[in-house]
């Protein structure tokens, strides 16, 4: 009996394992996924930058790309693994998978995070390539450490893939999946700072952008930007980014059904 229960954790984390394997080697067999994930990134910021390019500067000011340039770093990855990550989630519940996998001794939370755990390493790798594009290619630069700069980035991807979680939970269809993105992902896009400052929006407008977590994204960034050292504000902003992550798997867990609808 005794080496039962010492045989079980093995067996579980097997398990878990597994999930993380499967789930690895579905996007593996889907480049076209993993395609819109890195390189979609790299194709619409050298857009941007190439539009910004012979915009007029006054004297002494930087350059347009500079200040947009880095506040993508905190949009980008947010939208691109929501969107992959609702679409690809409903696509294992309409399909029969994720019900089949609920009925095992897999926990959902324990799912999930099998979701995170290979969403976030997909989303290091995207968020390691626009850096360098947007650092390196297009010789943004930063004052403040570059790892901190990725980090931000991860977190942000993170919180994108949680939301897609989420709106997975809810969505019966992957049309409804991608219309929940205007609603969780498009207000975040107009009141994070990238078309206006924050502090010249009207006060309504300025106190909801505050509690958005792609205003905390976009604010680290421009603070590691612009400071070579980390501020007390950056710090608060990439805890209140993690903690986000957390919360939001717990809800997307919570809300999960354990029957396709």
């Amino acid at each position: 009996m005794s080496q039962a229960r010492h045989a079980a954790p093995p067996r579980r984390r097997g398990r878990h394992f597994a999930t993380v394997a499967r789930i690895g080697a579905q996007l593996h067999s889907d480049p076209r996924t993993v395609g819109i994930v890195m390189l979609l990134p790299v194709v619409l910021i050298t857009l941007l930058y190439f539009v910004m390019i012979d915009l007029p500067t006054p004297p002494g000011a930087p350059e347009p790309f500079d200040d947009i340039g880095p506040i993508m770093l905190a949009v980008l990855p947010m939208m691109l693994m929501f969107l992959v990550t609702s679409i690809t989630m409903l696509r294992e519940r309409t399909s029969g998978t994720l019900e089949r996998l609920l009925t095992t001794p897999l926990t959902r939370w324990n799912l999930l995070a099998s979701y995170g755990l290979v969403f976030g390493l997909l989303g290091v790798a995207q968020a390691s390539l626009l850096a360098a594009f947007v650092l390196g290619v297009y010789g943004v630069d930063i004052e403040g450490p570059l790892w901190v700069i990725l980090l931000i980035s991860l977190l942000d991807a993170l919180v994108g893939v949680s939301f897609g979680l989420l709106a997975s939970a809810y969505a019966r269809t992957e049309f409804q999946a991608v219309q929940f993105m205007p609603m969780l992902i498009g207000p975040q896009l107009f009141l994070c700072g990238l078309f206006a400052p924050v502090d010249q929006m009207p006060d309504v407008l300025a106190a909801v952008a505050r509690v958005l977590p792609m205003t905390w994204a976009a604010d680290a960034v421009l603070d590691v930007t612009a400071n070579a050292e980390v501020s007390g504000g950056t710090w608060l902003g990439i805890g209140l980014l993690a903690g986000l992550v957390l919360g939001m798997l717990v809800v997307a867990a919570s809300s999960m059904p354990r029957r396709t609808r």
